[in-house]
């Protein structure tokens, strides 16, 4: 119960510290509105997407009025960009709904369970079977969240096999996390911020899958040189405490075997393959681009409906386990409605473009590598103030779009700064409520979690930083 009352703080605490910074950034672009000039750029279609021509900024009337901005969350709704809106939080909540019952069913839960009773007696096979399990998680279902409950379970793993809660943490939500940040095809960023900018659906999936094993090489490698430090001396661990790692290990880990558990693995192993499988046939069958948001929507209620049934959850349950994980998500609906508000204020005012002419000013000197770098670092900052990804994407992609346009730089090169600069500092910085949650559940401070994590995030800071040039150089 106490775990669970500092969950529930540390939510709430995050929620209206991101409805403060939100309410901060309208209330700032409003002032923007009544003291920067408006002014459009000329925008022609180009094989079905809207560009700016280069060059063509002009003045022009604008402004907009009190009440119009003070409505402008739900306004924005009857504007072109409102059906996107709803579609995108729809899609979200669906998502959402399908892991709060999967998770509430023991479903994840019996998932890790199958994993160590398949490689208790070799735990660097564990290790690496293990960190591809979460990392595969956050990268095509964009799990971060969900993955919390699971946490204890992973560092009383780490102590059975001799290791520390450190291990545990880097086996599960920092491997949640790379998985999350090299977004293959995770639907909370890559997916909202390529519908935001207008390009296919999880499209370039294919230089994102080569960062996935890249990170996935350098985690591991990570992960296992600390293991042996600490098998030769268990003193040189962090958080060397041998009481506390007695106590640990008398969490049951192992979960007896279960035919309607599963076959409701097999389940869920079905329809989240055919997710996967459409979203890489879309690919080579453009027609199906158009309809992918709703068929991994699809993909992820069926995969939640059909385990949690065959895991004899039973219908009533499952419905309110998934109508719980709908109403969790309404708080975000609602930061995301205000990040959105931003974008239909600066457009309906006539600055947006104004804006964007300035920095187009600013960045004609730097290389379009520089400029990708730029948005990696703006990204970084935002995510610093605000952890929720699709919030950010709603604010952020509207004016990283066409600054990348105007700067020679695709989208979707500046989605992919988008989605590492969201992801991966998201273990690393103490505003983000999912890591303070998996440090509180496993008994480790945020000092000694910096200390020990520096080291993985500067190596991935250098190598996305690459990545991110070697994107813009092949025109990704």
């Amino acid at each position: 119960m106490e775990n669970q009352k500092k969950v529930l703080d540390v939510n709430i605490k995050s929620f209206i510290s991101s409805l403060v910074i939100m309410a901060v950034l309208m209330i700032a672009t409003y002032i923007m509105t009544l003291a920067i000039p408006s002014g459009v750029f000329e925008r022609e279609v180009v094989d079905g997407q809207e560009l700016i021509v280069s060059g063509s900024y002009t003045r022009t009337d604008g402004g907009i009025e009190l009440w119009r901005w003070l409505l402008s969350p739900f306004l924005l709704l009857g504007s072109n960009m409102g059906f996107t809106v709803i579609s995108i939080c729809i899609f979200l909540m669906i998502i959402g709904g399908a892991f709060s019952s999967l998770d509430a069913c023991g479903v994840l839960r019996y998932m890790l369970s199958r994993v160590y009773n398949s490689f208790a007696e070799r735990k660097y096979a564990l290790m690496v079977i293990l960190t591809l399990f979460f990392m595969l998680l956050g990268t095509f279902a964009g799990s971060f969240e969900e993955v919390v409950p699971l946490v204890p379970l992973a560092v009383a793993l780490s102590y059975a096999m001799g290791w520390d809660a450190l291990l545990g943490l880097g086996m599960s939500v920092l491997a949640v996390c790379c998985g999350f940040s090299a977004g293959v095809g995770n639907p909370f960023t890559v997916g909202v911020a390529q519908q935001i900018v207008g390009i296919p659906m999880f499209s370039g999936m294919w230089f994102r899958f080569i960062g996935f094993i890249i990170f996935f090489a350098a985690l591991i490698a990570f992960l296992f040189l600390y293991a042996r430090r600490i098998e030769k001396d268990p003193t040189k661990s962090l958080v060397y405490d041998p009481q506390k790692a007695e106590e640990w290990k008398t969490l049951q880990i192992a979960v007896p075997r279960n035919k309607k558990m599963d076959r409701a693995l097999i389940a869920f192993g079905i329809c989240i393959g055919l997710g996967i499988s459409v979203i890489i046939l879309s690919t080579f069958i453009s027609a199906l681009q158009d309809y992918l948001m709703i068929i991994v929507a699809l993909a992820f209620l069926l995969a939640g409906t059909s385990s949690v049934l065959l895991a004899g959850f039973g219908l009533k349950n499952y419905l309110n386990q998934f109508a719980k994980g709908i109403i969790t998500f309404i708080p975000g609906v609602l930061v995301i409605l205000m990040a959105s508000s931003v974008r239909y204020t600066l457009e309906y005012a006539k600055v947006m473009d104004t804006i964007l002419n300035a920095f187009v000013g600013v960045t004609t000197e730097v290389s379009s590598g520089a400029v990708v770098i730029m948005i990696y670092v703006i990204v970084l900052f935002m995510n610093f103030l605000i952890p929720s990804a699709s919030a950010k994407a709603f604010l952020l992609m509207p004016l990283i779009a066409p600054i990348a346009q105007l700067s020679g730089v695709s989208l979707q090169v500046a989605v992919l700064a988008f989605a590492f600069g969201d992801g991966f500092s998201n273990t690393f910085y103490p505003t983000n409520p999912v890591l303070l949650i998996s440090l509180g559940l496993s008994g480790v401070s945020y000092g000694k979690w910096a200390k020990w994590s520096i080291r993985l995030q500067l190596p991935i800071l250098v190598i996305t930083g690459i990545m991110l040039i070697i994107a813009n150089g092949i025109n990704y």
